[in-house]
């Protein structure tokens, strides 16, 4: 291979800034990050990580900071509005006896703030605000340039700029779009203090009629809750008749649209949970919509010194917890792959494509499945979707089904064990 001295990665999102680190600790390449936000995007709410991400993230020295920071959450408690309590299940137990790891929930701006500590500590630049507009090629560089007529050149150009991503739209793939998955989510994050312990300690699933329901800790301390109602939405409709303007004006009317589904859900509800939906709702200040978009499978992820890592090459759903989890495990293997020394960077990228496509349609269609569980129903069809909850996870725990790794099995695949 010959060899990478330079790199530019367009996108200072979780998978810009690991890239940075790594390719900068292990392959001794000299990164700059160019990011199209004034600062730091803070979007997201709370993100989970589970093992295969956590392991990485050791890897790259930073799990410690992030479990001061985050909160470690083993089990799931599925709760049922009318009835109570469904049962719990483990969700990381099997993996982080393998791995050492289990699942980490944390906000969105801890994670951001780790990473970018780590990589100012190792003197990476970061320039915000670039607009990329251009990029050109030829045998043995890459120039890319930017809205405000500044350019760079480097050996390779690394796209990390998420589903919207201008490398793909400007380069590498054209033609593929985000498409709409049919679900959308909302999100606030609120204060625990005077709420039940249980809040404070363990995530809580609660099936609706008119979707999922969830809350989650995010803290190390438990002193912040993260609250998210995912559902089916359909597309919005505008005056103007553009999407986005639709998608627009959904956004602002979310705050009250959201509490009237909220209270609507919780008419049946008994016990505890009435009283907890109610001072949820009481305490949101602000809330963030999410419509969840995804790129349609076998997109291309490459050219001659161009690839896309992360949602910029796979977005997928959310419904698998693996969004990050995903773009570390792209990371690394990339990392890996440019130091075959025999390999051009045509080789290089192509066994990366190679390696990483299957694994990704994994873990691409189980978010998907996972999806479908958002869907709305009536309260017959709720009533069964709880029974049958409840008969599963109490034949799981009888015949103690949690010792085979059920649903955990692709929590323990390591990156760097996959062969060359």
């Amino acid at each position: 291979m010959p060899v990478i001295k330079k790199a530019i990665i367009i996108g200072a999102g979780p998978a810009g800034l690991a890239a940075a680190l790594r390719l900068h600790r292990e392959n001794s390449i000299h990164v700059t990050v160019y990011e199209l936000r004034p600062e730091p995007t803070t979007i997201g709410g709370a993100i989970g990580i589970f093992a295969n991400g956590l392991r990485l993230l050791q890897r790259l020295g930073l799990h410690d900071a992030l479990l001061a920071r985050g909160s470690s959450v083993d089990r799931f408690h599925l709760q049922s509005l009318q009835y109570g309590s469904i049962g719990s299940t483990d969700i990381s137990a099997w993996a982080a006896e393998r791995t050492g790891f289990g699942y980490l929930r944390i906000l969105r701006r801890d994670l951001q703030s780790v990473l970018f500590d780590a990589v100012h500590e190792e003197q990476i630049p970061v320039h915000l605000d670039k607009r990329l507009t251009s990029i050109t090629e030829n045998a043995s560089s890459v120039t890319v340039t930017f809205s405000d007529g500044s350019t760079e050149t480097a050996d390779i150009l690394i796209g990390c700029d998420g589903i919207h991503s201008s490398v793909r739209r400007l380069h590498v793939d054209p033609p593929c779009k985000p498409e709409y998955s049919g679900i959308a989510g909302s999100g606030s994050i609120i204060s625990t203090a005077g709420l039940p312990e249980k809040l404070k300690t363990s995530a809580n699933i609660i099936p609706t009629t008119a979707g999922f329901m969830a809350t989650f800790p995010c803290s190390a301390s438990g002193d912040q809750l993260y609250w998210l109602f995912s559902r089916e939405t359909p597309i919005p409709h505008s005056e103007s008749g553009n999407e986005r303007d639709g998608w627009e004006e959904r956004r602002q009317q979310e705050m009250e649209m959201f509490k009237a589904t909220i209270r609507a859900v919780s008419k049946p509800a008994q016990g505890e949970w009435r009283g907890i939906l109610t001072e949820l709702v009481d305490r949101m200040e602000v809330i963030g919509f999410y419509p969840v978009f995804r790129l349609p499978l076998g997109g291309k992820w490459y050219t001659s010194r161009t690839i896309l890592l992360g949602d910029a090459a796979h977005a997928m759903q959310p419904h698998a917890g693996q969004g990050v989890s995903m773009a570390l495990e792209d990371v690394f293997l990339l990392s890996r792959v440019l130091q075959e020394q025999d390999w051009s960077l045509d080789d290089a990228f192509a066994r990366y494509d190679a390696i990483r496509r299957p694994r990704v349609n994994e873990i691409y269609q189980l978010a998907a499945k996972n999806g479908q569980g958002r869907k709305a129903m009536n309260p017959r069809a709720l009533w069964l979707k709880e029974n049958v909850m409840w008969a599963s996870l109490s034949l799981y725990r009888i015949l103690g089904l949690e010792s085979w790794g059920l649903g955990q099995k692709h929590l323990v695949y390591d990156v760097d064990a996959v062969e060359l």
